[in-house]
């Protein structure tokens, strides 16, 4: 089966989301989402909501945009225009995965806000040095849809960010944590009549380059294809 998965543009490594998402799967169309091309959203099956740049604070209600590591320029227009391919996805019930920043996006969209800096508040380093991504371990919650598509209570992610989410959306549950308690992956806090979503702070696109069987990336790309296949189908 053909299927069109949206990958929204960033300037953060780009290139590894498509390769990920389409391994070696001829029958996998990708597109680049951006505003440039907004209306090509309406072919997808799936989207993909990737990481890169902090969002503006001032769409979680935050006035502080000087902030440790707070980038020397945010992109006010991508946070925009990925809020809105998140209502699409909603309003039409696409599958959606999204990646670091787009968890994050993902809480702030539905009413959640952020931390600002993890290592500000106390918790550990969890940012990306140079080339290389920090690795932890994760608790997963049992289940979870993260705990039935990976089988896993437990397992080593890697990590490249220096925020995280904060207050969490009163539409979705924590369902992993790292050892010093930031949040890792949410879900819907009840599925029903809802599209797909799981979103994860790590990166899979990359931990698939670095433990290629590890099932926080292999298993979680089966299941969302699984799901865009299935909404497909469907419409």
């Amino acid at each position: 089966m053909h299927l069109t998965i949206g990958i929204t543009d960033t300037e953060a490594h780009y290139v590894n989301y498509p390769f990920w998402v389409k391994g070696d799967n001829k029958n996998i169309e990708i597109i680049k989402l951006s505003q440039e091309n907004s209306n090509e959203l309406s072919k997808c099956d799936g989207v993909v909501l990737s990481g890169g740049i902090d969002t503006h604070p001032s769409f979680y209600g935050n006035p502080r945009a000087n902030y440790p590591l707070a980038p020397k320029g945010f992109d006010i227009q991508r946070d925009e225009f990925e809020l809105a391919v998140f209502k699409h996805t909603q309003q039409k019930s696409i599958p959606v995965l999204a990646i670091c920043r787009g968890m994050q996006l993902v809480n702030i969209a539905l009413g959640g806000n952020l931390l600002q800096d993890i290592e500000e508040s106390g918790k550990h380093d969890h940012r990306r040095h140079g080339e290389v991504d920090g690795i932890h371990e994760i608790s997963v919650a049992k289940g979870s849809l993260l705990h039935t598509i990976t089988g896993c209570d437990k397992g080593i992610v890697n990590s490249a960010h220096h925020q995280a989410l904060g207050k969490i959306s009163n539409d979705l549950k924590v369902t992993s944590l790292s050892p010093d308690g930031i949040a890792e992956s949410a879900e819907w806090k009840n599925a029903d009549g809802k599209a797909f979503l799981l979103c994860v702070q790590w990166h899979p696109e990359r931990l698939a380059q670095q433990q290629s069987g590890n099932p926080f990336t292999t298993a979680i790309r089966e299941q969302f294809l699984k799901a865009a296949k299935e909404f497909k189908i469907k419409r």
